[in-house]
């Protein structure tokens, strides 16, 4: 009998209870059980995990993998998928390995690259594939400066930290003056120069921000999966153009994203972003872990995290291609359970989960829709 696999994901986001259905759903009907630990008692990953933990705040990173090592031994983990602390987790690989752990990580120098921005646009430039024209800065008058060459080429200028994800602190810069026309929609993401400028000049510490054109869309998202070897075994593009999305096989996406998780060693499961810098694509980001929007790949006949799994575990699937490419589809906001306590029902060995209290419902946003063409 085929024993069953035992994952954990840590401090995750909430998305990713569409990577769990699947690790569940997978297509070798192997038995899956989740471990999920959170900050927040009311994430929706720890309501859809068989056990749950909530996290202990204020660990630096060395206590954390103390901490870590602790849950996967007396959990029984299998395959542990870190978010938090990614970097300092995968440098103690060996130790999860003596204790029985396999890591769903690439190893700590692929995730030093691509943790500060502009050390991963300058590495990816140095292989030869393009990047956007960009500006490090930490005050005003670097900011005025990029902001001035970026205008007199025609572009508009935008920031955001040079490290960070999911789009925290990303602004577009307008001179436009303020008016009742920012006050009568939804809040964008443009502001002012003037305000930054003088933000800026009353900080009392420096900041460390990204300047760079806006560039243009599409957007596209190419998830890839790659072997303990460097060596992609699947790499499928998902677009974005608004409010539509879909999927490509087109080499001038997934070529320079193989290329960057070969070169930088981009194990597992990672997600490069592209758009476009006039009629070029340029790199726009590099998640060294799953997207958010990895279970959309579904549409395509396509399980990346069973996958990704099978690969943690030694059972190499071998090169993966799409069965057929989705058509054009929209991501709506849907609800999933929260409990009324703090943590979820906890799966007790050898018997059925224990009652639950009735649960209240949050909305999660990426639930695939498919559109009509």
């Amino acid at each position: 009998m085929v024993s069953r696999v035992r994952v954990w994901l840590n401090r995750t986001y909430a998305e990713n209870v569409f990577f769990m259905d699947q690790l569940r759903r997978n297509p070798s009907d192997r038995a899956v059980e989740i471990h999920a630990t959170h900050g927040d008692p009311d994430s929706p990953v720890l309501a859809a995990a068989d056990t749950a933990e909530l996290e202990p705040e204020g660990l630096s990173p060395a206590g954390y993998v103390e901490y870590a090592l602790d849950q996967c031994a007396r959990r029984g983990i299998d395959v542990f998928v870190p978010r938090l602390h990614q970097a300092a987790i995968a440098a103690h690989r060996a130790e999860f390995e003596a204790i029985g752990t396999a890591l769903l990580a690439p190893p700590p120098e692929a995730i030093a690259v691509f943790e500060d921005k502009i050390v991963a646009y300058e590495a990816v430039q140095a292989i030869g594939l393009p990047v956007p024209p960009w500006w490090r800065v930490r005050d005003a008058d670097q900011l005025l400066a990029a902001v001035e060459e970026l205008e007199a080429g025609g572009h508009k200028a935008c920031f955001k930290p040079a490290s960070g994800a999911g789009g925290v602190g990303f602004r577009v810069v307008t001179r436009a003056p303020f008016s009742l026309v920012h006050l009568s929609g939804f809040p964008s993401p443009y502001v002012h120069l003037d305000l930054v400028v003088e933000a800026l000049r009353q900080a009392e510490e420096p900041v460390d921000w990204l300047v760079m054109p806006r560039l243009e869309q599409p957007e596209v998202s190419v998830d890839c999966l790659t072997g303990p070897d460097n060596r992609v075994r699947l790499a499928v593009g998902r677009t974005k153009n608004g409010r539509r999305r879909g999927f490509t096989l087109h080499e001038q996406w997934l070529e320079p994203a193989r290329r960057i998780a070969e070169g930088f060693g981009l194990r597992y499961l990672s997600n490069i972003q592209f758009r476009m810098f006039g009629e070029v694509p340029v790199l726009m980001d590099v998640n060294t872990r799953p997207a958010g929007g990895l279970h959309q790949l579904s549409l395509c006949g396509v399980n990346a995290p069973w996958l990704a799994v099978q690969l943690a575990l030694g059972e190499d699937p071998g090169e993966v291609q799409p069965p057929f490419l989705g058509q054009d589809y929209t991501v709506v906001s849907g609800p999933r359970p929260l409990r009324a306590v703090s943590l979820p029902q906890q799966r007790v060995e050898g018997a059925a989960l224990l009652p639950a209290l009735p649960a209240p419902m949050e909305s999660v946003e990426s639930a695939a829709t498919v559109l009509p063409l």
